[in-house]
């Protein structure tokens, strides 16, 4: 996990519901800043910048939520089984830290609702391409960063939330099917 996956995180459980049992591993060198629920409220209350901050935080985590929704519910195979292999392997973590997911071919077909032949085809196209290894009784990830872009929903043009304002004013917008004229 990156800064930003760790801060991400940390934060969500304080930011949610207040101080959790919450444990976070890394994957490489990290730094942890820690402020009490407290004190980020005062500063929140006094301070717009901080109250800004955490609206794009809590933004940023809603789009995440939104990308991944998209992903499992109208992802390809390769985004699915991505997905999933990041996510067993994060709570698999082996030691120094290598990730690798103790899955079989047929759970992930189960998981990616989809058969064991397909899966084993994007496996094989996921090792050809330096992203994984496999072995006997697990896959080891050998690019991260790499299978996460594999696993994330504008990979395959798959967007569920696209929306981008031309103009704001407080008038109703006129909506209108293509090819019909104002009355």
């Amino acid at each position: 996990m990156g800064d930003r996956e760790v801060d991400d995180a940390l934060a969500r459980s304080f930011l949610v519901g207040g101080p959790v049992n919450v444990g976070v591993q890394t994957v490489e060198p990290s730094s942890l800043f820690r402020i009490s629920s407290r004190a980020l409220t005062v500063a929140a209350r006094r301070d717009s910048r901080v109250s800004w901050a955490i609206a794009e935080f809590l933004t940023r985590r809603l789009y995440e939520n939104l990308e991944q929704t998209a992903v499992n519910a109208f992802g390809s195979v390769r985004q699915r089984v991505a997905a999933h292999l990041l996510d067993l392997a994060s709570a698999q973590q082996e030691p120094a830290g290598r990730l690798a997911a103790r899955v079989s071919q047929q759970e992930l077909a189960d998981a990616a609702g989809t058969v064991r032949e397909v899966v084993a085809r994007v496996l094989r196209e996921l090792r050809t391409m330096g992203i994984i290894a496999t072995a006997a009784d697990r896959i080891v990830i050998l690019d991260a960063t790499r299978l996460y872009a594999e696993s994330r929903a504008t990979a395959g043009g798959v967007t569920l939330v696209a929306w981008t304002a031309t103009q704001v004013t407080d008038t109703p917008a006129g909506w209108r099917q293509p090819g019909m004229r104002k009355a």
